[in-house]
């Protein structure tokens, strides 16, 4: 029997940046055996997630994953743009923890009540490489508040920031400094792998970045991981 999987989230999701997670989740089954769902919006705050629910709840799937707040992190780093973010996602407020976990606990408290999904809640990729770094220490941060919300909703907790600080601090990567990504950042990477054909794991390499191209958006060890996380919390295959 096929399993329908809605994966919810921000541009690791939408995966035009990023090697993409769903289609390594799939891989890993037989064909027929998942059918995965994306609702990924590249740059989405937790605030913009919950405000395009009703695609999902139109049609419930069996299994839902979140893997939302990486932005809300990053809003929380000095030099981060915030007034260019809330421009462009036209929040209504500054970014704060504070209303990261109100918009999530909304979030998982709609797709509770109006879907009979089982719902997990990834905690967050670790931003840059440096574990006792601002940027590592943020999405540390986020994904205890996402332990917690995940609690006190009854949805499961998916530990992805924990299985990659396991997997940095056993590849002992070079100390580079986290840099915010750039418009103009992100658009060169774009460039390099739709129009020059680099994959994103050369241009990971070329940089010395163990899961990441550019400290945020995952390479395919980095995506690997939330593909495995996410395959432990779905449903046994029947025999």
């Amino acid at each position: 029997m096929t399993t329908r999987v809605a994966c919810l989230g921000d541009s690791l999701t939408r995966a035009q940046l990023s090697v993409d997670y769903l289609d390594l989740l799939e891989r890993r089954h037989p064909p027929g055996d998942v059918r995965l769902a994306r609702f990924g919006a590249n740059g989405d705050f937790a605030y913009n997630l919950s405000r395009r629910l009703d695609a999902v709840v139109a049609d419930p799937p069996d299994v839902i994953t979140v893997l939302i707040g990486t932005n809300d992190a990053r809003a929380s780093l000095a030099g981060y743009p915030i007034e260019r973010a809330m421009k462009r996602k036209q929040l209504p407020e500054r970014p704060s923890a504070g209303w990261f976990q109100q918009c999530l606990g909304t979030i998982v408290e709609r797709l509770r009540t109006e879907t009979g999904a089982t719902i997990g809640l990834l905690s967050l990729p670790v931003l840059g490489q440096q574990l006792d770094g601002a940027a590592a220490q943020a999405s540390q941060a986020y994904s205890r508040m996402i332990a917690e919300i995940a609690t006190t909703n009854a949805a499961t907790y998916l530990p992805l920031h924990e299985r990659q600080i396991e997997e940095l601090r056993q590849a002992d990567p070079p100390p580079i400094p986290y840099r915010e990504l750039t418009p103009v950042a992100g658009a060169s990477v774009l460039a390099r792998h739709v129009v020059l054909r680099r994959s994103l794991d050369t241009i990971s390499r070329r940089r010395g970045l163990v899961l990441t191209t550019d400290h945020i958006h995952q390479n395919s060890r980095g995506a690997a991981l939330v593909a495995e996380v996410i395959d432990t919390f779905l449903p046994a295959r029947s025999t």
